[in-house]
């Protein structure tokens, strides 16, 4: 019973962490037009990054220090370095749905796709049914969203490229956190550590492109916010959930970003959602449902 509530809060946690990641979206969109979406990730993930070395930096050093953990550290700092500045920049090549329907739609096979390579890890049917469920979902989503007009084909296929590519390097993060975790150290350690390192690599990024992110108070706010909420305390959140759920599971449960954007974007920016987009809001929900609901197997600590 125990397990089963600690895994029913790390799904809920990963779910408060996935409604401030879906706020991203409608806040990055109003910043100025000659704000890059390198700058805005670099910006994102550097300044949060620092914050959540800055509230861990004792234990962060140490879980660097450890030989096991440091090895995962410097993998999952390679996907944070990689997904902001892929991520934003799918978006702005293909239009917020289609950029946010390859990453987030992706990170799941990817994440159960690292899983097998370093652990032999079997897939469960109610992973597999819940997973497409929810995929399927974000699609009818992004079919039901007005489409960039901005965006022509080759845009749209630069953005699924890029998608893809931030959808892998999600996963990596997810995946080699989950490991440094269960080599003995908790969730805010291996964030501080994790993201401490990729913080340090897109720090020449921002002082090269971030420029324009200071030009008003508006815009200085803006970055503010996905630095602070976002990125800091979402991913308290999600190192949090991580301590008791399989990374192909936290992606999935993480899907939900999706549809708090959908949301947003049509209570705040003002967009049209079609029937369709409704009844993918509905199986996005579904999917994930059936996740949190399930009891998973307790997480083991591994040698390495």
């Amino acid at each position: 019973m125990g397990n089963s509530r600690a895994v029913t809060a790390g799904a809920l946690a990963l779910v408060a962490a996935s409604v401030l990641w879906g706020t991203t979206g409608t806040a990055a969109s109003f910043l100025p037009d000659n704000v890059s979406p390198l700058a805005i990730g670099a910006s994102t993930m550097a300044l949060g990054g620092i914050l959540l070395f800055a509230v861990s930096a004792r234990s962060a050093v140490a879980a660097l220090r450890d030989g096991c953990a440091r090895r995962w550290l410097a993998i999952g700092a390679v996907g944070v370095f990689v997904y902001p500045l892929a991520f934003y920049s799918a978006m702005d090549a293909s239009g917020v749905a289609i950029g946010n329907v390859v990453a987030l739609g992706s990170g799941p096979v990817f994440a159960a796709i690292f899983e097998w390579i370093w652990e032999r890890r079997g897939l469960s049917a109610r992973w597999l049914v819940a997973t497409a469920v929810a995929v399927v979902g974000i699609v009818l989503v992004s079919f039901g969203r007005p489409t960039d007009d901005t965006a022509g084909g080759s845009g749209v296929g630069a953005g699924v490229l890029l998608g893809l590519l931030a959808g892998a390097a999600y996963a990596l993060y997810t995946y080699a956190s989950s490991r440094a975790i269960a080599v003995g150290h908790d969730g805010r350690s291996v964030m501080g550590g994790m993201f401490g390192l990729g913080a340090v690599a897109l720090l020449p990024v921002l002082l090269a492109l971030g420029a324009p992110l200071l030009q008003s108070a508006q815009s200085v706010g803006i970055a503010a916010y996905l630095a602070i909420g976002p990125m800091f305390v979402a991913y308290l959140l999600f190192g949090y959930g991580l301590t008791h759920l399989r990374s192909s599971m936290a992606t999935t449960v993480t899907l939900i970003e999706p549809l708090v954007a959908t949301l947003l974007a049509v209570i705040v920016v003002g967009e049209r959602l079609q029937l369709v987009g409704w009844v993918g809001l509905t199986l996005i929900l579904a999917g994930v449902t059936v996740l949190i609901a399930a009891r998973q197997p307790p997480k083991t600590r591994r040698a390495f």
